[in-house]
C-alpha cells in the first residue's frame, strides 16, 4: 500500500472500487493524507459512509461504472477477485476511464486462471483470476505499464498484488 501511495500526491484522490467498510484500506489513505471516493453496494456504502463520513462514497456496481472524472489513483484491493472472469476483463476500460495520466492502480488477484470458492461467515466466496499474461495484456492494452507484480506476498498474507501505472489520457 505504501508503493501505491508514494505514487500518489499528498491531498490526491484515490478511487476505491470495493471499498467494503473502509476499514482498514479507505481510512489509512486518509490518515495518509489521501481523499477517498468510495464505491461499493448499499450495506458497506452506508458503513462506510458511518466510520469516514468526510469522504466520498458511491452505491455502484463496479462493473461498467463511469463516474465521469479521473483520479490520482485507482484500487481494487480484495474485491475484483470477486468478479468472473469476463467482468474482471471489462474492468480494465472501467480503470483506465478513472485514472489520471501517471496515476497508479493496485488490485488484487489470484495466481493462475481459474475459479475458487471459499468461505466467509460460513457463506459460499467466489473468487476467479485470469493468468498472469492476461492480465500483463489487459494493462498494456487499456494504456497501464506494470510497475510490479508480487505473487502471493507474505508481507500481505499472500495476496498477489498488482501495482501498474497509467501511462497517458487515451480513452479505451
Amino acid at each position: 500500500m505504501d508503493r501505491f501511495l508514494e505514487m500518489v500526491p499528498v491531498s490526491g484522490e484515490v478511487l476505491d472500487l470495493g471499498c467494503g467498510c473502509g476499514e482498514p484500506v479507505a481510512a489509512y489513505l486518509v490518515e495518509q493524507g489521501r481523499a477517498v471516493t468510495g464505491v461499493d453496494g448499499a450495506a458497506m456504502v452506508a458503513l462506510s459512509r458511518a466510520r469516514l463520513p468526510t469522504q466520498t462514497w458511491v452505491q455502484a456496481d463496479m462493473r461498467g461504472l463511469d463516474l465521469a472524472r479521473r483520479f490520482d489513483g485507482v484500487l481494487a484491493w480484495n474485491s475484483f477477485f470477486h468478479l468472473a472472469h469476463d467482468d474482471q476483463r471489462a474492468m480494465f476500460a472501467v480503470f483506465a476511464r478513472h485514472a489520471a495520466p501517471g496515476a497508479p492502480l493496485m488490485f488484487t488477484s489470484g495466481t493462475e486462471h481459474g475459479v475458487a470458492m471459499g468461505t466467509f461467515r460460513g457463506e459460499p466466496l467466489y473468487h476467479a483470476s485470469l493468468d498472469t499474461e492476461a492480465y500483463r495484456a489487459l494493462l498494456h492494452e487499456h494504456g497501464f505499464e506494470v510497475v510490479d507484480h508480487c505473487p502471493e506476498d507474505t508481507s500481505c498474507g499472500g495476496l498477489t498484488i498488482w501495482l501498474a501505472r497509467r501511462l497517458d489520457a487515451l480513452e479505451t
